[in-house]
């Protein structure tokens, strides 16, 4: 089993940054990557960015320039810096870490999510 515990999130003032971080514990083994994805209310869940342990990254294309990801592969843990936040950008946050076990095996867990709101 695994756990991610997410840390980071609050309120915001437009134009402001804030920075999330999520450590996972546990069974770590064979890490494909690791994700953040938002949620906003009445929305899908939605992709916002993702790492791998060689530090490959990957962003939606509305955070682009905005949001950085990173990681500690050490520790297992990821980052997400985020900058220049507009009202669009409230939603729940969510970790996700993807690994795979010597048959192939996909092992997908997620956080319980924190709240970033952007609001004056």
């Amino acid at each position: 089993q695994v756990q991610l515990v997410e840390s980071g999130g609050g309120l915001v003032l437009p134009g402001g940054s804030l920075r999330l971080s999520c450590a996972a514990s546990g069974s770590i083994f064979n890490i494909d990557h690791m994700a953040w994805y938002r949620q906003a209310p009445g929305k899908q869940r939605e992709y916002v960015a993702a790492i791998s342990p060689a530090g490959t990254t990957n962003y939606a294309d509305s955070v682009k320039g905005r949001f950085a990801i990173s990681t500690d592969n050490a520790k297992n843990t990821v980052w997400l810096q985020m900058n220049s936040l507009n009202p669009e950008d409230t939603a729940v946050y969510y970790c996700e870490i993807l690994m795979y076990n010597p048959t192939n095996i996909a092992y997908d867990y997620w956080g319980q999510g924190t709240q970033v709101t952007v609001s004056s």
